[in-house]
């Protein structure tokens, strides 16, 4: 795991000193100036990222324009339940070539249905493959991240420091601070969380996240190992739900028990919260609501004690299925995406995302990406877990 570690500083420094270097042309593949024909080959990937449908789309039309080779994007996520609609394609005639499994609880769950990769140009430019046992049966999407999304102006004029925000008492104070200016500062409430149906994996995942590797090692797994025992660490567990109790006394209840991903992530970018529980995956959304106001993260206190990391990993894979007719055209899609400057273009400037391959030279410029990269190089980072529970633990169990 501390490999994996050096693996994601080296793709954020690697993006820097890239940077500005190489062409800015982005057109990506010369089709010669004449039409492609199409093949007739219809690749269909089936993706759990609300915010990046239409610039996965957009990338399909251009890769279909290039190669003749359909790719049709369906998604699935955000308010709606990814797994139960997965399940539901299997179960009828729309099998996805294409899908996204997290961790070792969906490949337990779709272990049956995947086949490896082997041989692809991509897999010897990243070490965040998803493997079992030394087989990669994963291309990892993004490098993403969490922590407490700060709006930089709200604290300036609370006269909150977010460099300060280490523990729960920190936080407490700040919060008490900033729920008696309200009015003053023109919000509704301090944090924007969900945990209603639509927000399940809000709570149920990446808030329980803090639990299994808050203040612990980059690759510590000693807290999740006793949860798939059937073993509870109750004081590290009371400490958990003392943050959650924290999280929820400052939330707009409306958003906290009924609002969906637009309700709560709206609450932030509209100036009406001082933070949001969500991750860099909220660039797009930000970027296409016009939202411009400075923001960073600052670390979960989930736990007791000093905390001065945020969560990163790389938590989604493309996987194959097994029973496609189009595999070839599907590993041609996918190898596209990591090898070409079309496929980089959509990843960072398009998806606002921070990719998983060392040959991208792009960096990002949304701002919770960037923040994230400074993260990166830094080395503070807090394991990604939760998708190595039992699957419908997190969303079904505790969401």
């Amino acid at each position: 795991m501390k490999a994996k570690l050096a693996m994601l500083m080296a793709l954020i420094l690697a993006a820097s000193l890239f940077a500005g270097c190489g062409s800015k042309d982005t057109g990506g593949t010369d089709t010669g100036g004449g039409a492609v024909q199409p093949t007739g080959e219809t690749v269909v990937i089936y993706q759990n990222k609300v915010e990046i449908g239409e610039p996965l789309m957009a990338f399909a039309r251009k890769y279909e324009a290039a190669t003749g080779v359909k790719v049709d994007v369906k998604t699935s996520g955000g308010d709606s339940p990814y797994a139960e609609n997965l399940k539901a394609e299997f179960q009828s005639d729309r099998q996805p070539d294409i899908f996204v499994i997290e961790g070792m609880g969906g490949y337990n769950t779709w272990k049956s249905k995947l086949t490896p990769f082997e041989g692809e140009e991509w897999m010897g430019l990243t070490d965040l493959a998803f493997q079992v046992d030394g087989v990669v049966y994963g291309f990892p999407v993004a490098v993403e991240a969490w922590g407490m999304a700060y709006n930089k102006n709200i604290l300036d004029q609370a006269g909150v420091d977010p460099s300060t925000l280490t523990s729960q008492q920190a936080y407490r104070a700040a919060f008490e601070k900033i729920d008696s200016m309200k009015e003053e500062l023109g919000i509704t409430s301090v944090v924007a969380i969900g945990a209603g149906p639509d927000l399940r994996w809000v709570t149920g995942l990446h808030n329980f996240n803090g639990y299994l590797s808050a203040g612990l090692e980059y690759g510590d797994t000693t807290v999740i190992d006793k949860l798939n025992a059937g073993e509870a660490d109750r004081e590290r567990l009371q400490e958990y739900a003392d943050w959650v109790e924290l999280l929820f006394q400052y939330a707009d209840r409306a958003v906290l028990l009924t609002g969906n991903y637009d309700a709560q992530v709206g609450q932030f970018g509209t100036g009406k919260s001082a933070f949001v529980h969500q991750g860099n995956w909220i660039d797009p959304w930000l970027a296409d609501n016009g939202v411009d106001f400075p923001m960073g993260f600052a670390p979960h206190a989930s736990v007791y004690g000093e905390h001065d990391s945020i969560f990163i990993g790389a938590p989604s894979f493309y996987v194959l299925n097994n029973e496609s007719k189009n595999l070839d055209a599907a590993r041609a899609f996918l190898n596209h995406m990591a090898t070409t400057e079309d496929g980089h273009d959509y990843m960072v400037n398009q998806a606002k995302m921070v990719p998983a391959f060392t040959n991208v030279t792009l960096t990002p410029d949304a701002p919770l990406s960037a923040d994230v990269a400074m993260w990166v190089k830094e080395g503070k980072a807090y394991t990604w877990l939760q998708n190595d529970m039992p699957d419908g633990f997190g969303m079904g169990t505790l969401g």
